[in-house]
């Protein structure tokens, strides 16, 4: 568009009409994609929750909306599994500000008491060395590269995979998570917008950025990843809390999955 404005469809998923969003690229052909009230069992929504390509996204389109987000208000997603759950609606959008009444350590500390409690005693060796104590959050790693970039770099990577390429209208990619209403962890955790609230501690600590999403998948781009093996192992603990299926159903135990993301720039999340 010459004026650059934000495209009318577009305009369906701000609150206040997107007014003085801009967008200086083109959108490719797609559409919005509405809950279910069936599944939300909360009535008919008042606005969409995301736009979603028709086709698979372009090589370098997931940077170029990336790039234009601080003018957009649109956080891209790479939508893994598109004919299920975005195609029916299993989604239920939430509002981003919700998500400031959660932290990531109140999280943690949460999920760690229910699951110890849970635990037989000689499965606890799985946490050593923290064993039953939460360790609390990790220290913020040191930025390698532009999060911006890596992230540019981690959308390059998983391109190849054919997958199409969805438009949230979100300050940042952690709140993307909420308002789309992605389900993804339903399984661990009945609510995403506590888990949201903690990939904004992993945003602002680790240079983390949301990248992509599947029916029970979340892939985040990592600028600052932890490259001692003792931190490694402190991250690796959030982790379990935020994904215990990546540490069970993985390596088996923290010290294993610590030496799996020592120094990685992506970290894959899957619930089962």
């Amino acid at each position: 568009m010459k004026d650059h404005q934000l495209p009318r469809v577009l305009c369906q998923l701000f609150a206040d009409g997107g007014m003085g969003r801009t967008l200086s690229i083109g959108l490719p052909e797609g559409d919005m994609v509405w809950p279910d009230p069936g599944y939300t069992l909360q009535g008919e929504a008042a606005r969409p929750a995301f736009w979603m390509s028709d086709s698979p996204a372009a090589d370098g389109e997931w940077a170029r909306f990336r790039a234009a987000h601080p003018r957009s208000g649109l956080w891209p997603v790479l939508l893994d599994e598109s004919a299920q759950p975005w195609s029916v609606g299993q989604i239920v959008p939430d509002e981003a500000r919700q998500i400031d009444h959660f932290t990531a350590e109140g999280f943690m500390a949460e999920v760690w008491q229910e699951w110890v409690a849970q635990m037989p005693p000689d499965a606890i060796a799985e946490l050593d060395p923290f064993g039953a104590i939460c360790p609390g959050l990790a220290p913020p790693g040191r930025l390698a590269a532009d999060p911006g970039a890596v992230a540019d770099w981690y959308a390059g990577q998983l391109s190849g995979r054919g997958m199409p390429l969805g438009l949230v209208a979100a300050h940042r990619g952690a709140d993307a998570l909420a308002v789309m209403g992605w389900q993804g962890a339903l399984h661990h955790n009945e609510w995403m917008v506590p888990m949201a609230a903690v990939v904004r501690s992993w945003e602002d600590r680790f240079g983390a950025r949301v990248v992509s999403v599947g029916f029970n998948t979340l892939e985040l781009s990592v600028a600052a990843p932890p490259v001692e093996p003792e931190h490694a192992l402190h991250v690796a603990a959030e982790h379990w809390t935020f994904c215990p299926d990546n540490v069970v159903q993985g390596p088996g135990d923290l010290q294993g999955y610590a030496e799996q993301i020592l120094g990685g720039h992506a970290w894959s999340f899957w619930w089962d």
